[in-house]
């Protein structure tokens, strides 16, 4: 069992080979990110990059199902919360095998719980040659040595599925105010802003996300969560973060339907996020309601059609409670 005392700053390990097929691929889109460079292999070679690959989403779910296996299972991890960079490097294609390296990069006790320490890591997402196709720089929180915390026992893994996403059924609802057409990045106004749409978790999604990608005791069982910080089952924070994905596409989808397919802009894919806060837990029964704003936007310099636009994005729960907030950013098509 580690304990935050046992993370020194400076120590790397690898750990993992995980093999990505396109079904793997298509099934987590399908759920989750299901754009055309996602889950259509031949719409994808007309798209911005050309292929099919996988979900940036899906990468983090993958990373943090490595996570799971190689350390967290056996710590006293008491959850993240947030991340404050994430980089999608290079894009994850079907027939890729991934593995972890994990930097401890510092330590630092908590001034306000004293049983708990925090550690900083920076995860790495590497492919078959050796490539980084993700980083992630992130806190997590552990418990220390000697403070009375005990983790829930149990072997967790054992009971996950394999990390392949299990069919969930609870689909994004639309909001009630009118979807506005899609628009170039050219047309994009700064503070421009959209409801996304909402989902509401339920235990047996929770558990089946946490099953496949992030089989935490917290997220996997009622009696677990009630004993950890947590109080009750809660979601994966990445399968908070994955519904944020749903709800976006399900928007894309309804402002395309407005417009003949020919006239509607094309989403490219995204390089990467900041500053993801998970600041409340979302548990079982919580409807979370998704919006995202336009922050900034550039022309891409390398792409001339396509532009840069940034989006300041939020999840909020039944109680008006701010549960999940990140800034992103993507490809969106110039006008022509």
């Amino acid at each position: 069992m580690l304990y935050f005392e046992d993370f020194v700053p400076g120590s790397v390990n690898e750990y993992g080979s995980l093999p990505v097929s396109q079904d793997d691929i298509l099934a987590f889109a399908g759920r989750f990110d299901a754009q055309d460079f996602h889950i259509d292999p031949d719409k994808a070679k007309a798209s911005f990059v050309g292929t099919l690959i996988g979900s940036g989403w899906h990468s983090c779910a993958l990373l943090m199902r490595l996570a799971a296996e190689a350390f967290f299972l056996d710590s006293t991890s008491m959850g993240s919360p947030g991340v404050e960079e994430v980089k999608w490097l290079r894009p994850v294609k079907p027939g890729d095998t991934l593995r972890l390296r994990w930097t401890v990069a510092e330590t630092k006790e908590s001034r306000s719980r004293p049983e708990m320490g925090l550690v900083k890591f920076r995860f790495e997402l590497l492919n078959q040659r050796g490539e980084p196709v993700v980083e992630q720089n992130n806190w997590v929180m552990f418990g220390r040595r000697g403070s009375g915390f005990e983790a829930a026992r149990g072997d967790w893994l054992a009971h996950s599925a394999s990390y392949e996403p299990p069919q969930l059924t609870t689909s994004v609802e639309a909001p009630t105010k009118p979807t506005a057409s899609p628009r170039y990045f050219d047309e994009l106004a700064i503070g421009d802003s959209y409801e996304l749409g909402s989902l509401v978790f339920t235990p047996q999604e929770i558990v089946a996300f946490a099953r496949s990608f992030d089989p935490q005791p917290f997220h996997m069982d009622e009696e677990a969560a009630r004993k950890s910080s947590f109080g009750s089952l809660c979601a994966s924070g990445w399968h908070t973060a994955a519904g944020w994905m749903a709800a976006m596409v399900s928007h894309r989808r309804r402002q395309e339907a407005m417009l003949a397919p020919s006239a509607a802009p094309r989403l490219g894919p995204s390089p990467g996020f900041k500053n993801l806060r998970w600041l409340k837990p979302v548990y079982a029964g919580d409807r979370i309601t998704y919006h995202s704003a336009v922050a900034d936007k550039r022309p891409s310099s390398s792409r001339p059609d396509w532009g840069l636009f940034f989006h300041h994005n939020t999840g909020v729960n039944q109680k008006g409670e701010t549960v999940l907030s990140f800034e992103g950013c993507v490809f969106l098509e110039r006008k022509r």
